[in-house]
């Protein structure tokens, strides 16, 4: 009997040492990135844009800059040519939104999406680019989506767009991120399949 139990005795002992042996599993990169990402209410970033677009059955493509200015309160987009001149500014507030061009009264309305895509000819999702830039979104079901900090992360949204994540920033040596290229894609009525690519260049909170 004294046997048995000693021979028990050293089997649990074992069997303890082994699971000390064993470490703890580590998170990886891109969750531990993901949970280091926190969204912010104020930023201000710049970058390129470029789109794909029909008009009249003909594909169209713009190429350009610009700039975005965030608070709780108001946001600020300004689009840019290649050569840096303002083709329209796009300012959202709690009473709506406002587009303006060059040489060209300013437009009103109560939905900047709706606005900009009747001014412009395509659509830009003013809306939802103040999630979408910092990586978070709500899906096609209604949850709310923290994108993977890992290259080709990708979401469906309830209206229509995907937006996908194909390259990241490291912002500091503790491995959060932040994303720099955002690829948008779309089907629509007025302007056929559009394909929207943002890269973000510079970014600074507040």
């Amino acid at each position: 009997m004294s046997l048995r139990l000693a021979c028990a005795g050293a089997l649990c002992w074992l069997m303890t040492g082994c699971a000390a042996l064993i470490p703890p599993p580590t998170p990886a990169p891109a969750a531990a990135a993901q949970a280091q990402r926190l969204y912010r209410d104020s930023i201000e970033l710049s970058g390129r844009l470029s789109v794909q677009y029909q008009r009249g059955g003909a594909d169209e493509s713009l190429h350009g800059s610009f700039t975005w200015s965030q608070t709780p309160q108001r946001t600020l987009l300004t689009l840019l040519s290649p050569l840096g001149q303002t083709l329209a500014v796009i300012e959202v507030q709690a009473d709506g939104a406002t587009l303006t061009q060059a040489g060209q009264p300013p437009q009103a309305a109560p939905d900047a999406d709706t606005l900009v895509q009747t001014a412009l000819g395509w659509p830009l999702p003013v809306a939802g680019l103040r999630d979408w830039l910092q990586g978070f979104a709500t899906d096609a079901r209604g949850h709310k989506w923290v994108a993977p900090a890992q290259p080709g992360s990708a979401v469906s949204t309830a209206n229509g767009w995907r937006i996908a994540y194909p390259s990241w920033e490291e912002i500091d040596a503790s491995g959060a991120v932040r994303p720099r290229r955002i690829d948008l894609a779309r089907q629509t009525a007025q302007a056929g399949p559009v394909a929207l690519r943002i890269v973000i260049d510079n970014w600074q909170a507040h």
